[in-house]
């Protein structure tokens, strides 16, 4: 069964247009680099974090990234893999990789825009908002498996404890 949709309306729409919106309100540095590709800069507690997205309008899609500026070693690439297993299962929205050729951690994500909603801003500055919510949450997992030579286990035990107060 195929749903009618208003093409028109979703012709006129680059949600990159809406991210840029989010980025100046926010005062993040930015390079849009095309109609189709943006790159973003986000400080957060624990690294400033790379941001990228990527429209394509033939498929009426989304793809976004959070790089983690760790480098993972060679021979931590095994353990980082099994945290990422552990992370991912724990994981609502998106999902963490390790980027083969630069050998870093890094949050994927994907939106269709097939509706007006799919694509507004309130809508893009939540997705943003869980992306680097869950990159600081995991950043310090990534730290303990790869300098602090925890397991996965214990790094992602330490991650999903939620403090409370202040010092």
């Amino acid at each position: 069964m195929r749903v009618a949709i208003n093409r028109t309306a979703i012709n006129t729409i680059n949600p990159l247009d809406l991210v840029e919106e989010i980025v100046s309100d926010n005062d993040w540095s930015f390079d849009r680099r095309s109609q189709e590709e943006m790159l973003v800069e986000v400080p957060g507690h624990w690294a400033t974090y790379s941001l990228f997205f990527a429209w394509s309008h033939e498929l009426r899609a989304m793809h976004f990234s959070v790089t983690l500026d760790i480098r993972v070693p060679e021979h931590r690439r095994t353990a980082v893999c099994e945290l990422l297993t552990a992370v991912n299962e724990r994981m609502w929205l998106g999902h963490f990789i390790l980027w083969d050729e630069d050998s870093m951690p890094m949050f994927r994500y994907s939106v269709l825009g097939r509706d007006d909603h799919a694509m507004s801003q309130d809508h893009l500055e939540t997705l943003v908002d869980i992306a680097v919510r869950e990159c600081e949450r995991f950043f310090p997992a990534f730290q303990f498996v790869i300098w602090g030579g925890k397991s996965a286990e214990e790094a992602v035990s330490a991650a999903m404890l939620d403090t409370v107060g202040e010092c």
